[in-house]
């Protein structure tokens, strides 16, 4: 027997059969140009598994009748405007400095494109702009551990800073305090000669009768890398002790730790990771940050000769 569903007598829809506190649903029927979209995508969805990558196997996915890939598509634009850069980055790498403070266009290519390549391997470390963090030099002002020409600042870059490369820019700081050299009030001597010949002095206060002890002992101990008066040496990675910038900070408890510790990082050689062009573009973009030095001779170090095992120390 055919089932006879109730009928609403005002639209004269029938009715599903359910029912909630009074409320009865209508059977309407679907609008025919929404059925016929719900049925477009059910095709649209068959084609597009058959021809675009879709289905997830074993060991891989169904590559689809295109073989379509976004991971090659991205790659080939990569490549394409590697290839495009190629020339600019060509000219770069042959260009001297005078070369490319006398070409503008080149300049911009340098600058936006180191910026790129210090965004993608630098900032972790130095922060944005080269803003520094403690362990990090500061890259934006005008003090340098081992020069701020281009010349030097590219050397470092190629070659790293207590890296694995051959050529790398060595220097370490001994652990007075770790490793038994200096005792507890030695150190203690030593960090208020530190600040009483920094800048630091007169925010720290140094006690001048404890300094006037640490000098003998930074004389045996230190100066023959920080030098006489502690300008430092560049030619050992020694940084001054004159002003009151600090690598690792400028209370008077870090200055001491370090000295306990001879606390030092690792840069890496970026030679065999960068080509020459973009190594340069990176040069120049730190060197253009703000603390840069024109590219001349470093001044005479004040130090005296240098020792293969002399302290030297990144104290700032």
């Amino acid at each position: 027997m055919a089932d006879k569903r109730e009928r609403d007598h005002i639209s004269g829809t029938e009715t599903t059969g359910h029912e909630w506190d009074g409320v009865k649903e209508l059977d309407t029927p679907l609008p025919r140009w929404w059925l016929y979209i719900f049925y477009a995508t059910i095709v649209i969805s068959i084609v597009y598994w058959v021809l675009m990558p879709a289905w997830p196997l074993a060991n891989g996915f169904t590559r689809g009748m295109l073989n379509w890939s976004d991971r090659a598509n991205v790659a080939a634009d990569v490549q394409f405007l590697r290839d495009a850069r190629a020339p600019l980055f060509r000219r770069l790498a042959d260009a001297s400095v005078s070369d490319i403070a006398a070409d503008p266009d080149l300049q911009q290519f340098a600058r936006a494109a180191g910026a790129s390549v210090f965004g993608d391997n630098c900032r972790t470390c130095h922060g944005a702009g080269g803003a520094g963090a403690p362990g990090f030099p500061v890259l934006a002002d005008d003090v340098w551990i081992w020069g701020g020409t281009m010349a030097d600042i590219e050397q470092t870059l190629r070659v790293g800073i207590r890296a694995s490369h051959p050529e790398t820019r060595m220097s370490a700081m001994p652990a007075f305090g770790r490793d038994g050299l200096l005792s507890a009030r030695e150190i203690g001597d030593v960090t208020e000669y530190v600040v009483s010949i920094s800048s630091a002095r007169q925010r720290l206060e140094p006690n001048m009768a404890a300094a006037a002890r640490g000098a003998v002992v930074y004389a045996a101990q230190c100066g023959i890398c920080h030098g006489p008066s502690g300008a430092g040496d560049r030619t050992q990675g020694a940084p001054s002790l004159n002003d009151d910038i600090w690598l690792y900070g400028g209370s008077r408890e870090e200055i001491r730790t370090q000295i306990e510790l001879g606390r030092g990082g690792v840069m890496p050689s970026w030679e065999a990771r960068l080509d020459a062009g973009t190594l340069r573009a990176l040069a120049y973009y730190v060197h253009d940050l703000g603390g840069g030095e024109p590219d001349a001779p470093p001044p005479t170090p004040e130090a005296s000769p240098t020792s293969p095992t002399a302290a030297t120390s990144p104290t700032r």
